[in-house]
């Protein structure tokens, strides 16, 4: 994990591998590649079970899904299906908060109120 305010290490998984790979031809130990690398033991163990199970493709990155929105608030012109489906994606996020709990102002806030 990064510490506060750097950036998050992303790594491939021909880099994991190359990482891991003295500890699956048993040439190092798990302790002893976390030392060399900085990288966190728990993380290098996660990355050897995860090759163990599904090889170099259990090393691979997910992917994430981000913020949907984002993909119109960024376009200029928006046609009339992208302001549908920008709006109806909006009203089902305040409806999401409003099952929770939350709240929202005029100029897009949330607030949290209880029940």
């Amino acid at each position: 994990m990064a510490k506060k305010g750097q950036k998050q290490m992303i790594r491939t998984e021909n880099e994991k591998y190359e990482i891991i790979k003295p500890i699956i031809n048993n040439e190092k130990s798990q302790s002893q590649v976390s030392r060399e690398t900085g990288i966190n033991i728990g993380l290098i163990f996660n990355w050897v079970k995860k090759y163990n199970e599904s090889g170099i493709e259990g090393l691979k990155n997910k992917t994430k899904p981000g913020n949907p929105l984002m993909k119109y608030s960024r376009k200029k012109e928006l046609t009339k299906e992208e302001q549908l489906e920008y709006e109806n994606m909006k009203l089902r996020i305040e409806n999401e908060l409003l099952k929770k709990g939350y709240l929202t102002k005029g100029d897009g806030s949330i607030v949290k109120f209880m029940k």
